[in-house]
């Protein structure tokens, strides 16, 4: 399958994912169970935690369904080397992202090599684009650090609701 095919396609599963959460408006017991990346091969590492900061506007008067402000969370992955933790900070206006900061966590010298180079390319991916068309899948060479992005973002966005 073709990279722009599996993204279109991963983009439509992850929207009806969404679709089908909001409509059942109710929260998820554990977040794992509902997350799409917990279940794409992922070990049962921690749950991710996400905190919101500064101050945040009302959905009416941003047109979005995010709440603006500084989101945070941790999202887990797994490597060669055993499982890893990179921090994400995301700040969204009307459901766009407008900054992105990620904390790394590395556990060795590998890890610290490829949290750095996605750390330095996330942001020429992201920044500007609304939050619903993310789906991180490689950065600046390093694929599995995306996967640690992508369920910090999850847990961003059910906190930014």
């Amino acid at each position: 399958m073709r990279p722009s095919v599996r993204k279109s396609v991963f983009a439509g599963v992850a929207g009806l994912s969404l679709a089908g959460t909001v409509a059942g408006c109710a929260p998820s017991a554990t977040q794992g169970a509902t997350d799409p990346a917990a279940t794409a091969g992922s070990s049962s590492a921690a749950p991710s935690t996400a905190s919101p900061s500064g101050t945040a506007s009302s959905l009416a008067s941003s047109g979005s369904v995010y709440r603006d402000g500084t989101y945070s969370a941790d999202g887990t992955y797994v490597s060669p080397n055993g499982t890893e933790t990179v921090g994400v900070e995301l700040t969204l206006a009307s459901g766009t992202v407008t900054a992105v900061n990620i904390t790394q966590h590395p556990s060795n010298p590998n890890t610290r090599k490829f949290q750095g180079e996605f750390a330095g390319g996330i942001a020429g991916q992201i920044v500007g684009k609304s939050i619903d068309e993310l789906n991180v899948s490689k950065v600046a060479g390093s694929s599995l650090t995306s996967g640690g992005f992508n369920k910090a973002l999850e847990t961003i966005k059910a906190e930014a609701k």
